[in-house]
């Protein structure tokens, strides 16, 4: 097993996904300290640990280990955005879900039959 190679390939899959490689370590079950243990001891995983890490990723067991191309896993397709969300106080993505949601709530399109909201006036009459 080429762990250099290993460890590339999981940096690469994690970038792809916008996941540190440590969290995603630790959220997969492999273990928070596998890169570490890979990288510094040479240690190489349990197939259990490197089955994990893949299914997480969304990638194989033999695109992970380089047996053949990664290719881009089953997550979000704009990684650069959940990174800068990451980055994010807690308040601050709270404030970014919920313009997100209203955001999503003025394209909803109107329900058949309904009455449009422009014909009703002004949703704020002065006064």
């Amino acid at each position: 097993m080429n762990t250099e190679l290993f460890v590339q390939n999981i940096k690469e899959c994690c970038a792809l996904c916008g996941v540190k490689p440590t969290v995603a370590c630790r959220e997969s079950g492999a273990g928070a300290n596998l890169i570490n243990m890979l990288e510094r001891r040479g240690s190489i995983p349990s197939v259990e640990k490197v089955q994990l890490l893949a299914q997480y990723l969304g990638v194989s067991t033999s695109e992970l280990l380089g047996e053949h191309l990664p290719t881009v896993p089953a997550f979000p397709e704009h990684p650069d955005l959940v990174n800068l969300y990451d980055q994010l106080s807690e308040e601050a993505q709270q404030e970014v879900m919920a313009f997100i949601e209203f955001k999503r709530t003025q394209e909803t399109k109107a329900v058949k039959g309904s009455i449009p909201l422009e014909s009703l006036g002004d949703p704020d009459p002065p006064g």
